[in-house]
């Protein structure tokens, strides 16, 4: 005869479904407290840096005090000629933005927008959009605009006719980028050119532009190229009123500004901290219940010789259980939930494998520690109490 140990975990767990639907919506409901806090967090940071990130250069050259992307601070269209010199640069490629006001054809309300704006024959913003529409992009008056602009700046489709800094323009097409802190409701790219047209000539209130400065610059560099010694020279050896940087390093310094120079980390790190909690406090509620109800039958295993440890590992099993069962809904909720808020907002909010496999952890901890206070109580089982003193 096979001797086969009782899943006594869960049989507890199990004997009422109605108490184990109800510690699994617990459960998945503190996991989608932290699914949703921490997207929101990591979806703000990574917004940040998605345009950057799709700009197609190895090395960033920005002006000297241009710490992040909200600086307005151009440089000298001159210092990409100076960098394209060097041995190993292959192309240097500017980059133009401004923030304008978008009007609504409809609605006649206006919203800013960024413009971003570069020779279309440059392979600056290789998005499949903008690749498809370079030809357009050549036509005076034209602009792409971002399928993943918010709502209210109204239609996107080709053809549409509207204004840009109160001078017509023709939509020749849609691109997808998503929005970010600098660009608010989204992005528009034009040509250079017409970058010049809408402007280079600004009533005396507002500061004109012209091609001879650059808010960023790209350098594409030869294959087999060491990036970081090169970006070494170049800062060695350029002007000092510009900085270098490789395409990472810059990535990294938006993001430190945003994670050090804002609270934007700590709210939402104090959020996902209160919503662990909250699953710490239900999960401890149910297990609680859950021994309490089963005491009698706890004092018995014990006086029938099974240890602590192995009412211990019981619980904490119960606890491992509700963990898993409650994170599995709670990750496709959550993963609903991102996709109408990214919808909703353009937020890059996104779930990656790391991300989830860290919430996963944190959802099972957060059952492990409530396993553990509820466990007192089993330890506490006295056999008398079954037997009469």
């Amino acid at each position: 005869m096979v001797w086969r140990r009782t899943p006594l975990a869960w049989f507890n767990l199990t004997y009422e479904r109605r108490r184990l639907l109800t510690a699994i919506a617990g459960v998945g409901f503190a996991v989608v407290l932290m699914f949703m806090f921490r997207g929101f967090e990591n979806a703000l940071y990574d917004s940040q840096v998605q345009l950057l990130k799709r700009l197609n250069g190895n090395i960033v050259i920005v002006n000297r005090i241009k710490y992040n992307m909200f600086v307005p601070q151009q440089f000298a269209r001159r210092r990409l000629y100076q960098a394209e010199a060097f041995d190993g640069v292959t192309a240097a490629y500017p980059l133009y933005t401004v923030t304008a006001n978008w009007k609504d054809p409809i609605s006649k309300r206006t919203r800013p927008l960024r413009v971003l704006a570069f020779n279309p024959n440059d392979n600056v913003l290789p998005l499949p959009g903008i690749v498809q529409h370079r030809s357009d992009l050549l036509l005076p008056r034209t602009a792409l605009i971002d399928e993943k602009s918010r709502p209210e700046v109204g239609p996107k489709q080709a053809g549409t006719v509207t204004e840009l800094a109160e001078q017509q323009v023709t939509l020749v097409g849609t691109f997808s980028l998503g929005t970010d802190f600098a660009s608010g409701n989204g992005n528009v790219v034009m040509s250079d050119q017409n970058f010049l047209r809408y402007f280079a000539n600004l009533g005396p209130d507002e500061e004109s532009r012209s091609l001879n400065t650059v808010d960023i610059g790209l350098l594409h560099v030869a294959d087999g190229t060491n990036v970081e010694q090169l970006t070494k020279v170049l800062r060695d050896r350029l002007p000092k009123d510009i900085s270098v940087y490789t395409k990472q390093e810059f990535v990294d310094q938006e993001l430190n500004y945003w994670r050090k120079n804002t609270s934007i980390g700590f709210v939402f790190s104090l959020l996902t901290t209160m919503s662990f909690l909250v699953g710490v406090i239900l999960v401890y509620q149910i297990l609680y219940t859950d021994v309490a109800d089963h005491w009698v039958e706890y004092a018995t295993l014990k006086a029938i010789g099974y240890s602590n440890r192995y009412l211990f590992g019981v619980v904490l099993q119960q606890a491992t259980l509700l963990g898993f069962l409650g994170f599995v809904p709670g990750c496709l909720i959550s993963f609903g939930l991102y996709t109408l808020t990214r919808n909703a907002t353009g937020l890059y909010m996104v779930m990656t494998p790391s991300r989830i496999l860290n919430l996963m952890i944190a959802t099972f901890l957060m059952c492990l520690i409530s396993g553990v206070i509820a466990v007192r109580r089993v330890q506490q089982a006295d056999p008398a109490e079954v037997f009469g003193s």
